[in-house]
């Protein structure tokens, strides 16, 4: 008898040691996925569509200030890097909003891409999400402050060069007022308002053009223009100068080729290659002007004998109203729009503009076009087109 109430003792002590096991361990099992929840937390439901399809860059952090979530934009601008913000200035930003709780907006200047090298403005947004998540928004602002300064440069520019023929219309029509009784100074200030009338109405042509190039429908690409009679005419148009100066204009090259564009728009382009050669050359040089085709792209090339440019010049020279000599461009009556009409037509042929230069010894600057394939006559066989043998 002693012996049974032994074993049911030792069962009963089991089975209330094994229930208490199977408490601690539940608890223990309880507390581990607080810990998770605690450790990895979850966001808020919704926040991953509105990342996916947010503009701007969005990044979502938990209280760690680890980053949960990030979208495409954010990854493309590096705001992330290794699941945490790669910038001091955004997570001084982050760490300011859970502090305060108040969100902020900050315009920032940070280094684009992991070696520092360049920077990019972005406009930030910080706030709360929940109590416990931060979001950043990030708007990268870079080229909207890169055309600000364009176009400030291009108001004091302009304001610039208009300010000296409009004084000097107004003192010449003074003059022409007071001189009414001298018809030898009258003729001689008549010819110097006409030098201002035409100078002012080239700037004012030539911003017209230029504003031409930069709207959307500026290029008509159904054309198809045999480049050499582009090029043939453009050096007619400056014959007359060119002669003025004693500078022969000499044109190379006459393979034919073709490219699709405005036949204008490219007419004014080399004119204005060829014009400024003519206008940076001494007395008595000469100008090449050749055409070349060279792996699939049209080469149009102009080259001076003139005065060349300096090395730290060369990448400014196709910006607008840039002028490398101030006072000889004035006085060749350059408005310092030509170069950057060059670029801005050639782009939109989908070709580039360079420039090689050598203080001294001359400047050759290269038009580079896609060349364009001709369409074959309606009544020729396709695989003659091709090139293939007849049968």
């Amino acid at each position: 008898m002693d012996s049974t109430w032994v074993v049911v003792a030792a069962l009963a002590l089991g089975l209330f040691l094994g229930a208490a096991f199977m408490v601690v361990l539940h608890m223990a099992e309880r507390r581990g996925e607080s810990a998770a929840r605690v450790a990895a937390p979850t966001v808020p439901e919704g926040v991953d569509q509105v990342l996916e399809v947010l503009d701007s860059a969005g990044v979502v952090l938990d209280p760690s200030n680890n980053v949960l979530r990030a979208s495409p934009g954010a990854l493309a601008m590096g705001l992330v890097r290794g699941q945490a913000l790669a910038h001091a200035e955004l997570l001084d930003l982050v760490t300011g909003v859970r502090r305060t709780g108040d969100s902020v907006i900050e315009e920032l200047e940070i280094a684009r891409g992991p070696f520092g090298d360049q920077t990019m403005r972005v406009r930030v947004r910080v706030a709360r999400l929940g109590a416990r998540f931060v979001l950043l928004v990030a708007e990268d602002r870079t080229e909207a402050h890169r055309l600000d300064e364009v176009r400030r440069d291009f108001i004091a520019n302009i304001s610039h060069e208009l300010k000296t023929p409009i004084a000097s219309v107004g003192l010449l029509a003074e003059a022409l007022g007071e001189a009414a009784s001298e018809p030898e100074q009258v003729r001689r200030f008549a010819g110097r308002l006409e030098v201002e009338a035409h100078r002012l109405a080239h700037i004012t042509g030539e911003i017209i053009e230029l504003s031409k190039l930069q709207a959307k429908d500026a290029l008509r690409a159904d054309q198809l223009i045999d480049v050499g009679e582009v090029v043939a005419a453009a050096v007619d148009q400056n014959r007359v100068v060119a002669s003025s100066k004693r500078i022969e204009v000499a044109v190379r090259g006459g393979k034919r080729a073709s490219v699709y564009g405005d036949r204008a728009l490219l007419g004014v382009a080399v004119h204005n290659l060829i014009a400024n050669a003519i206008a940076y050359s001494n007395e008595g040089g000469r100008v090449g002007v050749g055409v070349s085709v060279r792996r699939g792209a049209v080469e149009i090339a102009v080259t001076d004998q003139g005065v060349g440019i300096e090395a730290s010049e060369l990448d400014r020279v196709f910006e607008r109203f840039y002028r490398v000599d101030q006072a000889r461009s004035r006085n060749t009556g350059g408005s310092g729009l030509g170069l950057s009409i060059v670029k801005h037509t050639v782009q939109n042929h989908g070709g580039d503009v360079r420039v090689w230069s050598k203080p001294g010894k001359g400047s050759t600057f290269t038009i580079r076009l896609p060349l364009a394939e001709e369409p074959a006559p309606a009544d020729e066989p396709a695989a003659q087109t091709a090139g293939a043998a007849p049968a």
